[in-house]
């Protein structure tokens, strides 16, 4: 959900509050423009994908392999805390910085490039919440860096069921800060997902479905109800542990939820409908939970694809 972002007029940017006013983009729309001039990719002479789409998800993709790189190895990014300044100029730079080049925000600066801190005024949120002035930000980010850090324990204790809203606060106050001019939103989901691989957790994805819900869970935030958006989270966490991780943990033989055995072949759905039909082994516990192992799941592909051979020979 690349393009997730806080709606509010002109992209939240206030043009009279800025240092130094920015110059309007003067591109104009003339067909004989390049692709790169007007911000399309070509295939066989025509309109292909929109270039800057591509490079918005090229960037994000590219931050977040930097991101869950941490988790192996942070190299020279190694800090004695969670995150630090330099690391979210970082992840603003490389996931902003491709499309940057062909669509910079209009009313950015040359100082507002990617990896720094915004230099205009913010408009209010839909919800009603004001992000602070500009020459504030720098000050505001070095109190988020250090109330992350300070977290360290609470957030990395071996069972803390309040994980999901510390999370949440910690997001919705870099939201609240809105430190960038542009590209706010993706910044601080690569920032959670920072937190979460070096806490030892997978990271989270918000699927562009859950957009609206994520964004009215946001909106709750700003005013201290953690709740709905902790439960976002703790729900992305869960997922993504049923879905990578204990597949990757699990024996052929183990019981796990389905969710975990979900592949190429066999959505949810398709699984929870052939263990319903019992054509799948699975057992469901007393949480209402659907259980299956990989063998199983492997026995009932070897079985499905027997009978579709049956079927396309004519036989029955």
């Amino acid at each position: 959900m690349d393009a997730t972002t806080r709606h509010h007029p002109r992209n939240g940017v206030s043009p009279t509050a800025s240092a130094v006013a920015a110059a309007p983009d003067k591109r104009t729309s003339n067909p004989s423009e390049t692709p790169v001039a007007t911000g399309a990719s070509f295939k066989n002479g025509r309109v292909f994908k929109p270039l800057k789409e591509y490079l918005e998800v090229r960037g994000y993709a590219d931050a977040a392999q930097w991101v869950y790189a941490q988790a192996v190895d942070p190299g020279d990014w190694h800090t004695d805390g969670l995150v630090s300044l330099a690391e979210i100029r970082q992840v603003h730079e490389v996931a902003m910085t491709p499309v940057w080049q062909v669509a910079p925000h209009p009313d950015a600066t040359e100082r507002e490039a990617p990896g720094h801190f915004r230099e205009h005024d913010i408009h209010q949120f839909e919800g009603g919440m004001t992000p602070p002035s500009w020459p504030l930000v720098p000050a505001r980010m070095r109190g988020w860096v250090d109330q992350v850090n300070s977290s360290a324990s609470e957030l990395a204790a071996p069972v803390d069921h309040r994980l999901p809203e510390v999370l949440a606060r910690l997001h919705t106050e870099f939201e609240e800060v809105h430190p960038f001019i542009d590209g706010n939103g993706r910044t601080g989901r690569l920032l959670l997902n920072l937190l979460l691989v070096r806490l030892g957790y997978p990271p989270i994805i918000v699927l562009k479905k859950q957009r609206d819900t994520y964004l009215a869970a946001l909106t709750k935030a700003d005013y201290g109800y953690f709740g709905p958006l902790g439960e976002i989270l703790a729900r992305g966490i869960y997922d993504n542990l049923n879905r990578f991780i204990m597949p990757s943990l699990a024996g052929p033989a183990r019981q796990i939820p389905l969710a975990a055995l979900v592949d190429k072949d066999f959505s949810l759905p398709a699984l929870r409908q052939a263990a319903q039909r019992g054509r799948l082994h699975a057992i469901q516990g007393p949480d209402g939970i659907w259980r299956s192992s990989k063998k199983a799941v492997e026995e009932y592909r070897r079985t499905k694809r027997r009978r579709r051979g049956s079927q396309a020979n004519g036989l029955h």
